[in-house]
C-alpha cells in the first residue's frame, strides 16, 4: 500500500515527518494546500488516511528498512512514544529552554534518546530544535547544553546532506552548515533566563527581542570589560533597578565582560539582611549571571584608611556645621568656617568621629573640592557620617560610613570596574565622581548614563515604598499593586515580558515616562498562546438555566485545557441537565433566542424567569445542538450544577496613585487611590483544584488570572489575580 500524497498546511510543515521520510528513503507526492488548522495526512493508493505528526511518524518507523528505527522491542517502542508525545514543547515558545536543559541532562551518558541507533524520536527532538531556527543556532553556539548540542551536532554530521535539503525548504535558507563546536558567546541581547507561563525554565526571550539597535560602551575592548549592578540593600528590586540591572548584562555579555552584584550597603539605617537576600532572589528571577558578590562594607577599612590620607594631603575635613547650615552655604557658595582647620584639628575631630563621641558625633568629613563651582555637587561633598546604629553585616564595630558619594568611586577602581553604568538623573555628579577619584589617585572608571525607567501612576523612591508597607496599604514589598519585581511576578508578568519591554528600549538617555499597557501587552502575546482555560461563573446573582431535554444523568467529557496547545493537558468537563450562568449574561437574552453554550453547543432559551423587581432568577430552554455557532450573537460560559465546583476569589487591583506623574514637591500621601483592591466571590469548574501557585491561566470571557493561593479544601476558596492584558482599565469603584 503506497502513499499516494503527503499532505499538509504551508505554514506549519511537520518538519519531524518530513525528516524522518527523507532519510527512509520515502518520497511520495507533497500537497501543501491544507488549512492551517488541519493535520498533516498521509493519503494511501486505496483511499485510507493517516492523520496527525506522531502517527505519520509511527508509521514511517515501522515501515522504513533503517534498523530499530521504532526501537527493536516493545519497550524501546513506548520510550520512542513518549519522546514523541514530549518533542512538541520544542514549539511551545517559553517553555523551549526547560526542554533543552532536560534533554542536555538526559543525554548525559547517551548517544541516542533510545537504544543505541537513530531512532523518529532522535528525529523529533532534532526537527524541534532546527525548526525553531536562530533560537536554537544561538544556544547552539553555547557552552549550556553540552550533551544536546553533541547529539545534534553528531546527527548532523551523518545525516547533514539529507538534512539540509530538509531544513533549506522549510526552515530557512542557509542550512545548517558544519557541527558547531561549543564555544564562545552569544551576544544577540540580554534575554538570557526567563521563565514561561506556568513557571518552567527558559533561557531565551520568545521574541528574541533586540534592541533597537546596537549600543556601544565607550573604549570597551571585548574580552576586557567588566561591569557592576551595585543595589543599596534598603529594599527590593523594583522595575526600574530593572533597567540597570539587564543593561549591565547586555554589556557583559556583548563584550564578552564579567558582570559582579555589589551590596552599597553604607547606611546601616535603612539595610537589613531580608533586603540583601531577597535582591539576590529578584537578581536571579531576572537571569543576571553575576561573577561575584561583594559589599562596600568589604572595603570599609581601605575607605577609612582613604579619608585620614586625604585628610593628611589637605584634600578633606571634618566639619561639624549643622546639616540644615551646611546644605544652605552650599547653595549659596559660602566656605565652612571648619574648611581652612589645620590637619591636627581635622585627624583630631576624625578620631573622635572614629570612637562615635558625643563631638565626634557633631561632625562629619567633607572632600575639599571647590565651593564656587556651577556644579553644586562639587561644593564641598560630604564623605563620612557617624551613625551609632550596628550595621546588618558587621554589627557595632564602625561608628562611621562612608557616602554613597564617597564610597562608590574608590570601590569601583578597587574592583577593577571598567565602566559604571548609571541613570542619568546623577549626570551632574559625574563630574564630582571623576574629580573625588582623582583626589584619591585611583584608576579612572568611565560613566555609562542611561535614562531612568519611569512608569505612568508608579512610585519608585524605596522612602515611598517603604510607607505604604510600614502604614499597612499593601500587604508587603511583593504585594501585587508594587511595582517591585517580586510584586509585578505576583500579579502574573512573565519575567520573559519584562526583559522585552526593557531591551526594546536600549541605553536611550531620553527621559521617558512609560505606559504599563505596552509592558501588559507584551505579557498577554506570551502567556496566551500557552495558558489553560478555565470557566468560572460570578456568584451573585447568578442564574440556573434548566435544559428541559438536556441529559437526565451527568455525563463527562475529555476536552483540551487550550484548544492550540496540546502541552496544556486535558480537563474534564461535566455536561448536565441545569447548569449556572452569569446573570450580567442573562440580561442580554431575550425569550426565543438561540445561544451558544462554549464547549458543548446551542441551545435556545425558551422561558425567561424574574422576580418582582424584575430581576432575572432563572431560565428554561432546549438543546439545539445541530445549530450553527455561526449564527447565534451570544457566546455563553456555563457551570455544571454539581458540588464539585470550586469556591474561588478573583481580584482585581488598581494603581496606588491617583496622578500619572507627580509634580516636584508634590507629597504622593495627597494623590493616593482610595479604591486599590476589589475581591469578587466566583465558582469554578473543578479541574481548577490542581491549580499550583503561580499557574497562569485564562477564565473564559474574564481574562487571564494567576493562581496565588491553591486550592486546600472546600471551605477556603481559591484566590486568583487578575492580570492586565494591556488594556486601559477604569479605576475600580
Amino acid at each position: 500500500m503506497d502513499i499516494k500524497t503527503f499532505a499538509f498546511a504551508a505554514s506549519s510543515p511537520p518538519l519531524p515527518v518530513i525528516t524522518a521520510a527523507k532519510l527512509a528513503g520515502i518520497s511520495p507526492p507533497i500537497d501543501t494546500s491544507l488549512s492551517p488548522d488541519s493535520a498533516p495526512t498521509f493519503l494511501f493508493s486505496d483511499g485510507l488516511k493517516l492523520h496527525g505528526a506522531c502517527v505519520l511518524l509511527r508509521y514511517i518507523g515501522r515501515v522504513a528498512s533503517l534498523p530499530n528505527f521504532y526501537g527493536q522491542n516493545a519497550f524501546e517502542s513506548c520510550q520512542i512514544d513518549e519522546w514523541l508525545e514530549y518533542a512538541p514543547i520544542l514549539s511551545s515558545g517559553p517553555a523551549f529552554e526547560n526542554g533543552c536543559k532536560y534533554i542536555d541532562e538526559y543525554l548525559e551518558k547517551r548517544t541516542f534518546l533510545v537504544g543505541y541507533s537513530l531512532s523518529i524520536a532522535d528525529l523529533a527532538i532534532w526537527a524541534g530544535l532546527a525548526g525553531s531556527g536562530k533560537r536554537w543556532e544561538s544556544l547552539r553556539k553555547s557552552k549550556k547544553y553540552p550533551n544536546l548540542v553533541r547529539w545534534f551536532n553528531s546527527i548532523v554530521t551523518e545525516h547533514g546532506t539529507a538534512l539540509n535539503e530538509v531544513t533549506s525548504v522549510y526552515v530557512g535558507k542557509k542550512g545548517l552548515g558544519e557541527p558547531t563546536e561549543t564555544k564562545s558567546k552569544d551576544q544577540s541581547a540580554v534575554t538570557d533566563k526567563v521563565k514561561n507561563v506556568n513557571g518552567d525554565v527558559s533561557e531565551n526571550n520568545k521574541g528574541g527581542s533586540k534592541p533597537s539597535a546596537e549600543i556601544d560602551l565607550p573604549d570597551a575592548e571585548v574580552g576586557k570589560v567588566r561591569l557592576r549592578f551595585a543595589p543599596e540593600p534598603s529594599g527590593y528590586l523594583h522595575i526600574g533597578h530593572s533597567k540597570a540591572a539587564l543593561l549591565n548584562k547586555y554589556f557583559a555579555e556583548r563584550y564578552q565582560g564579567q558582570v559582579i552584584v555589589r551590596f552599597d550597603d553604607t547606611n546601616p539605617a535603612k539595610e537589613s539582611n531580608e533586603f540583601v537576600d531577597n535582591l539576590l532572589k529578584d537578581i536571579d528571577t531576572l537571569g543576571i549571571k553575576y561573577e561575584q558578590i561583594t559589599y562596600t562594607s568589604d572595603y570599609f577599612p581601605e575607605l577609612m584608611e582613604m579619608a585620614e590620607k586625604l585628610i593628611r594631603q589637605g584634600k578633606a575635613y571634618v566639619d561639624d556645621t549643622p546639616r540644615e547650615q551646611m546644605q544652605k552655604e552650599r547653595m549659596d557658595g559660602i566656605e565652612s568656617k571648619c574648611r581652612n582647620n589645620s590637619v591636627e584639628e581635622n585627624i583630631k575631630l576624625w578620631k573622635e568621629m572614629i570612637a562615635g563621641t558625643e563631638r565626634g558625633l557633631q561632625c562629619c568629613v567633607r572632600g575639599k573640592l571647590d565651593m564656587q563651582d556651577p556644579n553644586k555637587s562639587l561644593r564641598d561633598p560630604v564623605y563620612y557620617r557617624c551613625n551609632p546604629m550596628p550595621h546588618h553585616r558587621i554589627g557595632s564595630k564602625y561608628k562611621v560610613y562612608p557616602t554613597y558619594d564617597f564610597a562608590c568611586p574608590f570601590v569601583d577602581a578597587r574592583e577593577g570596574i571598567t565602566h559604571a553604568l548609571r541613570s542619568s538623573e546623577y549626570h551632574d555628579r559625574n563630574a564630582q565622581y571623576y574629580r573625588i577619584q582623582e583626589d584619591m589617585g585611583v584608576s579612572k572608571v568611565l560613566i555609562y548614563e542611561f535614562s531612568r525607567l519611569n512608569m505612568v501612576y508608579t512610585l519608585l523612591s524605596k522612602r515611598k515604598l517603604l510607607w505604604f508597607v510600614q502604614n499597612g496599604k499593601v500587604d508587603g514589598w511583593d504585594d501585587a499593586r508594587f511595582p517591585t519585581v517580586q510584586g509585578i511576578v505576583r500579579r502574573g508578568l512573565k519575567i520573559e515580558a519584562l526583559i522585552q519591554f526593557i531591551v526594546e528600549q536600549g541605553a536611550s538617555k531620553n527621559l521617558n515616562l512609560m505606559e504599563w499597557d505596552k509592558l501588559w501587552t507584551i505579557n498577554k502575546k506570551i502567556i496566551d498562546p500557552v495558558c489553560p482555560r478555565h470557566t468560572a461563573v460570578i456568584t451573585d446573582r447568578r442564574v440556573l438555566l434548566t435544559l428541559t431535554d438536556g441529559p437526565e444523568k451527568p455525563f463527562v467529557r475529555i476536552i483540551p485545557r487550550h484548544k492550540k496547545y496540546e502541552a496544556a493537558g486535558d480537563k474534564a468537563t461535566t455536561y448536565t441537565k441545569r447548569i449556572w450562568i452569569d446573570h450580567a449574561d442573562t440580561e442580554s437574552i431575550s425569550a426565543g433566542e438561540e445561544v451558544t453554550l462554549m464547549d458543548w453547543g446551542n441551545a435556545i432559551v425558551k422561558e425567561i424567569e424574574k422576580d418582582q423587581d424584575g430581576n432575572i432568577t432563572g431560565l428554561s430552554g432546549v438543546l439545539h445542538l445541530e445549530g450553527s455557532v455561526k449564527t447565534t450573537k451570544l457566546k455563553l460560559t456555563w457551570l455544571p450544577d454539581i458540588d464539585e465546583l470550586v469556591s474561588l476569589t478573583l481580584v482585581e487591583f488598581d494603581y496606588l496613585i491617583t496622578k500619572k506623574k507627580l509634580e516636584e514637591g508634590e507629597d504622593f500621601i495627597d494623590v493616593l487611590n482610595p479604591c486599590t483592591k476589589k475581591e469578587t466571590l466566583a465558582y469554578g469548574d473543578s479541574n481548577m483544584r490542581n491549580l499550583q501557585r503561580g499557574d497562569i491561566l485564562q477564565l473564559e470571557r474574564k481574562g487571564y488570572f494567576r493562581c496565588d493561593v491553591p486550592f486546600v479544601r472546600p471551605s477556603q476558596p481559591i484566590v486568583l489575580f487578575a492580570i492586565p492584558d494591556g488594556r486601559q482599565q477604569t479605576c475600580l469603584k
